[in-house]
């Protein structure tokens, strides 16, 4: 926390420097228009609601664009954790939102150029956003996000730049610390009303964490048409494989203090040395991820319609580690996953604007509905004494999801006065057709609905001062994956129920001239029947109701230019995030695992005045976590880390190169980057890196 309290004073510096020294010669920040809260466009100093923007500078300077936690980490009231397992995904929570998630991200809402990329059940997965291509990404956080309807504790929306001017090819090259390196290939322009981008890429890397090499190849292509007068078509598709991604497993604290690079010793190898978990059932992950879909835009005056649709296809095959002694109750389902995900959806809205009462009322009503269905088989992960194998059947089923929700939304604006109200109705069917009754399993159905009501009010004081409030419920669904276990390890749990919230904040946005912005919430959220972990071990977490939860905290973020080509942005949360009832052996007031008290971005940059040259400085922190309901076992304790970054780029005819070098945890601090919550065999840890750095260099040319 000492180190924690270091960034809050370096970021305090940082806000008085910027509105003391500020000055025409700096760039100022700039008012990007968000459609995430209202669907209606305004800026984010006209929202009534707490939204940030990572712009596509941001995004691509200087980093790998291999992980959204790369650019997210500057945002306040989210944690994005890279685990250093590629087979896992990033951790992603919102308000705590998210926290417990096993993989992949959960309670928080993906969405990429209007297609969801989080399935119907909740569960998404932020690698299928294709960074390369990235214009903005918006995140947005407390009680607008319950507009989204299921699992919207926030709202992460990517979105793809157009294809403009004339075209250009660029291939990008980056080398980095532990075997990483990535190859990257896109093509961009217009010709007549037909814009085009079209990208692919190839990551690699050996791993920081033993047992945690990965190879990624992604592809994406977007298309946008005007095929009519104030019509605008946009076509997106992108895929995803990785073919045998190695997964590192979580470890104890005792491996941790050891060796924070080594893997969990299996105590039943019959081998000397003993190998890792990891290494004696080959733990590992491969994905197959493709989907398209496509947005159509018309314009009818003020009023516009708007239709999406979409489809795809995944196919993940998955290694777990436990003992073969472990798995010989009939009712255990095997230690390998094998499923095949077919998708599919569609939302449909029209926005109407009209005058009312001296001010302008916009109205959007809509439906939108997504659909999945999986093919779903477990096997053994032995044969005889070979581990890490496919072996005899255990759980074979079909899986469906779907969702159907309708929603009303609406705001009036009028001299200083900014309203918007929401409504939005969700019901979930999720069905489970069980094939093979031996492991205890059983067919069977479970349906979720629930309203969502959101309203908000902003007030314009002056041309510099805006103040908000906002109030929403929302729920949140078990997913697929909550519901597969019962607390024995067999069997669908049909005894889930939906966890309720209650969402309040406030919040005020100040412009300080034309060179500092500064936003800053305060929030409350009441949860009930939290959905937390009943029990976890050999690769299955099953979860159960618990009682009440309490969320409290605070935002800040400042974005200032300084004289001298000098600017900065800051990002800080407080957030007390606490059990409110006692349950079991947890008792009233425990902290929710995952979730830490404080955690805080801050950066200072500089850019030449010719714009060829940049550095910066980045300032990383977070408080302690702890991985247990019952906050009896180690946390993972706080740390303070900073990096470094330089570019530059030079043009020549038609040609643009950059190159960049940057070094990350420049002090080499040890620390535990993330946790896996409530693993019964105590195994919470992932490590971080040390001292570690990266290349890049890139050419393109424009025709």
């Amino acid at each position: 926390m000492k180190q924690l309290h270091r960034l809050n004073a370096v970021a305090a510096l940082f806000a008085l420097g910027g509105v003391a020294c500020a000055a025409d010669e700096g760039s100022a920040p700039v008012d990007t228009v968000v459609v995430s809260a209202t669907r209606v466009g305004h800026t984010i100093f006209d929202m009534p609601a707490a939204i940030d923007v990572v712009d596509g500078l941001r995004i691509r300077e200087a980093q790998a664009r291999v992980n959204a936690s790369e650019a997210l980490a500057a945002v306040p009231g989210l944690v994005a954790q890279n685990r250093q397992n590629y087979a896992q995904d990033l951790q992603i929570s919102s308000r705590g939102f998210g926290a417990r998630s096993a993989f992949g991200v959960r309670g928080v809402r993906l969405i990429a150029d209007g297609i969801p990329a989080s399935m119907p059940d909740g569960q998404g997965q932020a690698a299928t956003f294709n960074l390369d291509l990235a214009e903005r990404i918006e995140v947005l956080r407390g009680p607008f996000s319950a507009i989204y309807g299921n699992h919207s504790g926030g709202v992460i929306q990517f979105f793809t730049r157009d294809g403009e001017g004339a075209p250009s090819v660029e291939n990008t090259v980056t080398a980095g610390s532990y075997g990483s390196h990535k190859l990257d290939l896109n093509a961009q322009g217009q010709q007549g009303s037909i814009g085009y981008v079209l990208d692919a890429s190839r990551f690699k890397t050996d791993g920081y964490r033993a047992h945690s090499a990965a190879k990624r190849d992604q592809a994406a292509a977007k298309l946008t048409l005007k095929p009519l007068d104030n019509a605008v078509l946009t076509i997106v598709a992108n895929g995803l494989h990785q073919g045998d991604t190695q997964d590192a497993l979580g470890v104890t604290w005792a491996t941790y203090l050891r060796d924070p690079r080594a893997g969990e010793t299996d105590s039943t190898d019959t081998q000397t040395p003993k190998r890792t978990l990891a290494e004696r059932y080959n733990t590992r992950k491969s994905i197959d991820h493709q989907q398209i879909g496509a947005n159509w835009e018309q314009q009818f005056g003020a009023d516009r319609l708007h239709l999406s649709t979409y489809g795809g296809n995944r196919q993940v095959i998955q290694y777990q580690a436990f003992s073969k002694a472990f798995q010989a109750p009939a009712s255990h389902s095997g230690g390998v996953v094998d499923f095949d995900r077919n998708f599919y959806g569609a939302d449909l809205n029209w926005l109407h604007v009209a005058g009312l009462a001296d001010g302008t009322l916009s109205t959007t009503i809509g439906l939108e509905y997504g659909h999945s269905s999986d093919d779903r088989r477990g096997y053994e992960n032995f044969i005889g004494t070979q581990f890490g194998v496919k072996g005899a059947l255990r759980r074979s089923e079909n899986d469906n999801v779907s969702s159907t929700e309708p929603y009303l939304q609406a705001e009036w604006q009028s001299g200083p006065w900014l309203l918007s109200a929401g409504l939005r109705h969700s019901s979930v069917r999720i069905s489970v057709d069980d094939h093979y009754l031996a492991n205890g399993n059983d067919s069977g159905a479970l349906s979720y609905s629930h309203t969502t009501p959101v309203a908000g009010v902003l007030y314009k004081f002056t041309p510099a001062l805006h103040a908000y409030a906002s109030a929403a419920r929302g729920f949140e669904t078990p997913t697929l994956n909550e519901l597969f276990y019962s607390g024995t390890g067999g069997g669908f749990n049909f005894r889930l129920q939906a966890a309720h919230s209650k969402h309040l904040e406030a919040g005020l946005k100040l412009r300080s001239g034309d060179n500092t912005r500064i936003n800053a919430a305060v929030f409350q959220i009441r949860t009930t029947d939290e959905l937390v972990v009943d029990s976890s071990s050999g690769g299955r977490t099953s979860y159960r109701n618990a009682g009440r939860t309490l969320r409290q905290g605070l935002e800040l973020s400042l974005d200032t230019s300084w004289r001298y080509g000098l600017s900065s942005h800051v990002a800080l949360t407080s957030l007390r995030a606490v059990y409110d009832q006692s349950f079991g052996t947890v008792l009233k007031g425990s902290r929710l695992p995952g979730v830490p008290n404080a955690n805080g971005y801050a950066d200072l940059a500089w850019k030449d005045s010719t714009g060829l040259f940049s550095a910066a400085i980045e300032a990383q922190a977070s408080s302690r976590i702890y991985a247990d309901d019952a906050n009896a076992d180690q946390a993972a304790p706080g740390y303070a880390t900073l990096n470094a970054r330089v570019s530059s780029n030079q043009r020549w005819h038609g040609w643009q190169f950059k190159q960049f070098v940057r070094l990350n945890n420049l002090l080499d601090r040890q620390y535990v980057g993330s946790v896996i919550v409530g693993d019964s065999n105590k195994r919470y840890y992932e490590a971080a890196p040390t001292r570690n750095w990266l290349l890049g260099a890139s050419a393109q040319y424009q025709f």
